[in-house]
């Protein structure tokens, strides 16, 4: 599916937008659009996200995506009403998390630009992106607790990797909301920004992702995920391998030449 194609698809709950980048590859915008709901997730939406990340991972056009909410709410948690009268065995066969497991295959780097409330499968999402912009007014929290339930979309994973133990376990076990600013002492995000600005600043992220070469750019990437998948000497094993593997692209003769020669690269993602 090429750009042209899934730009003009009249997505039901999510609008896609194509930011041009004059120094470099696009930007996808992606902007949850279920105002009525807070941006609450569901099965369709999450199928969306995935259908156009796969899209716009073979599409050359673009080197990054943004995706975001509204000023309200990133998204205010997974659509309760999809599954409260499921019993065990139904959400087991339904697969519900099938298209989270493929948003979290995309190559390319993904950013969260979150305003609002971004509580349960919405916290998820911003943890199953690359790096999270928040607005100061942005609030976190995985309150599954309050419904009974866990996290199950990773919260507990990614959280506790990304705070520690003991602030994860008082997180989910209270299920408060935390603001933005603990959240960035405590290393889960990546800039809090003004709160007319979080949108903008995460794009402009994205603009200087899309100037690198794009082979290593999904290479790192690939690179710093496996950390948190293995031991560390595992993990720098598989980064030399990356490291060593781009010393026979394009782009490294390109990069290195350029430097030498005082110009600016031209990538061609080979």
């Amino acid at each position: 599916m090429s750009h042209k194609v899934f730009l003009k698809n009249q997505y039901k709950n999510i609008l896609v937008t194509e930011i041009e980048n004059e120094k470099g590859l696009n930007v996808c915008q992606i902007q949850i659009n279920r105002p009525h709901a807070m941006n609450a997730l569901n099965i369709e939406l999450m199928g969306e996200i995935a259908e156009v990340l796969f899209a716009v991972d073979k599409d050359g056009d673009f080197g990054c995506s943004v995706i975001t909410g509204n000023e309200k709410a990133f998204a205010a948690g997974a659509d309760i009403k999809e599954m409260a009268d499921a019993n065990a065995v139904e959400i087991y066969y339904r697969e519900m998390f099938a298209s989270w497991d493929k948003i979290r295959n995309y190559k390319k780097p993904f950013i969260a630009a979150v305003s609002g409330f971004a509580l349960g499968g919405g916290c998820e999402l911003a943890m199953l992106c690359d790096m999270i912009v928040a607005a100061k007014c942005a609030k976190f929290g995985q309150p599954e607790v309050n419904l009974g339930v866990i996290p199950g979309a990773g919260g507990t994973q990614r959280l506790t990797r990304a705070v520690g133990k003991a602030r994860a376990m008082e997180i989910i076990l209270t299920g408060r909301m935390v603001e933005a600013g603990e959240m960035y002492e405590a290393g889960l995000i990546t800039k809090i920004s003004e709160d007319d600005k979080y949108l903008d600043d995460a794009v402009a992220i994205a603009k200087t992702i899309c100037t690198k070469s794009p082979i290593a750019v999904q290479l790192a990437k690939e690179s710093i995920l496996r950390a948190f998948d293995t031991t560390v000497e595992t993990g720098i094993e598989f980064e030399r391998k990356n490291f060593y593997f781009l010393f026979a692209s394009e782009d490294k003769m390109e990069g290195m030449k350029a430097f030498v020669e005082k110009r600016k690269p031209t990538w061609k993602g080979k």
